[in-house]
Formats: C-alpha cells, structure tokens, sequence
C-alpha cells in the first residue's frame, strides 16, 4: 500500500464513544483491552504517542445544557467523565505492561498529574503514552479543541482522529447511499462544507498551525499501526 509518511510523535484523538463498543452507555471491557493492545503495539514502533480522550459514553455537556443544566456546571462534569475514561485506558495499558502517565487539566493529584507541558513531552521521550484528560480546563471547549491544543504545544506531527467511519464523507454514508468519501480535503473546505470532523475551533486551530488531521476508522483491528506507519487510509485534512 502507498505510504504517505511514518510519523514519530503523534497524537491520538479517542472519543468517549470509541470505549462503549455496542453498549449505549458506560465501558466495554473488551473494546478497552482491544484498543490497548493496538497502542501497545503503535508503542513498539518507536512511536512517541499521547492520547486525547473524550466522555461522552458518560455525559456529554452540551446535551445536559440544553435540558436546562448550567452550561459551565455541565462542561466540568463532561471533563470529569474523561479523567474515568483516562483512568480505564491507563489501567488497560498498564495490565499490559506499557507505561503510561494521565495527565489532567484540572488539578486532581490523588489521581493524576496536572497537565505541564515540559513534563508532558519528558515522558513522551521516555516512551511513556499520555493520557490527557480533563479538557482544556474550561467549560465552552470540547475535546476536538483540546486535542489540536495539546497536539500544537506538544509539537505532534499528527492528530489522529479515531472514528466509527472510514473517513470524511460529503454526507452521512449511513442516511445517503452516494455520499463521496474525500481521501484529502482542506481545512476551508471542512469549514465551508460544514462537515462534522472536529468543530470549528478544533480545525482552525489545526489550519493556522499546519496541523494535519487524517481520519480513520478505529473499528477495524490495526487501522491506527496502518495510519502511524503512513498507509493511505481514511482521510487527510490539511492545506
């Protein structure tokens, strides 16, 4: 298969979602495991590798706002849902022998460290994986934000956004039978399309930095070793 490049530093985005596997709600144990063994794996490439991961096969904030929740009140319980998420995939990954450091946003040492930068990308060169949880901190920003944040002050090569899709699509593929699969496509062209790939924020940021985004599907065993090792699969975003 074509190679487009291997990386050496990336960052991967994990939605809440990705760890409920069938369920419609909570943890899959089996799809944890699954998803570690694959970073394990993605590790013993010699690939520097931090995790952004979402909650919202706990709570999702925007949904408890819009039911009448204060939206701040509801964003900091979304964040806390990811630190649960980050704890799991930490326990996963450690039952399999891989070190690995959770790194939070909001200051909680019982269980993780706080998020400090320098510290983050020391343990990056110690091959450690990190797991960052907790958001950005603030309520008003999603996960698709904090990972192009994180991935810009961590200097990744990539964010690698893991999805139930095999790419970016010009509609629904699910609801519309020709929906088009894109294999590259701008940054202004995900804005203008108004297709749901990370939200607005998320893909400025990425489009200001020159950060690429190559979206794929997570479900398929070995997709994230194919796309870390530069095989065209799922879709480039860049400029």
């Amino acid at each position: 298969m074509k190679k487009i490049k291997s990386y050496k530093r990336v960052l991967l985005k994990l939605s809440g979602e990705a760890l409920q596997g069938d369920q419609h709600y909570g943890i899959d144990p089996k799809v944890v495991d699954s998803i570690a063994s694959q970073l394990k794996e993605v590790k013993e490439m010699g690939v520097e590798l931090a995790v952004v991961i979402g909650g919202g096969n706990m709570f999702r904030g925007l949904q408890a706002a819009s039911a009448g929740m204060d939206r701040s009140a509801a964003d900091y319980v979304g964040m806390l849902a990811t630190v649960m998420n980050g704890m799991v995939l930490q326990d996963a990954l450690e039952r399999k022998g891989v070190f690995t450091r959770v790194q939070t946003a909001i200051t909680m040492e019982a269980l993780a460290e706080p998020y400090i930068r320098r510290r983050a990308i020391r343990h990056l060169e110690k091959g450690r994986i990190v797991i960052l949880a907790g958001g950005t901190g603030n309520p008003y920003f999603t996960t698709d934000t904090t990972a192009a944040l994180r991935a810009i002050e961590l200097g990744v090569e990539v964010i690698l956004k893991a999805t139930k899709v095999d790419g970016i699509y010009s509609a629904d593929p699910k609801k519309v039978k020709n929906a088009k699969r894109f294999k590259k496509i701008r940054y202004l062209d995900v804005l203008k399309k108004g297709l749901k790939v990370m939200d607005a924020t998320a893909i400025s940021l990425c489009m200001d930095n020159n950060l690429p985004i190559i979206v794929f599907d997570l479900l398929k065993r070995g997709n994230i070793q194919r796309v870390v090792d530069g095989q065209m699969i799922g879709t480039v975003v860049s400029n």
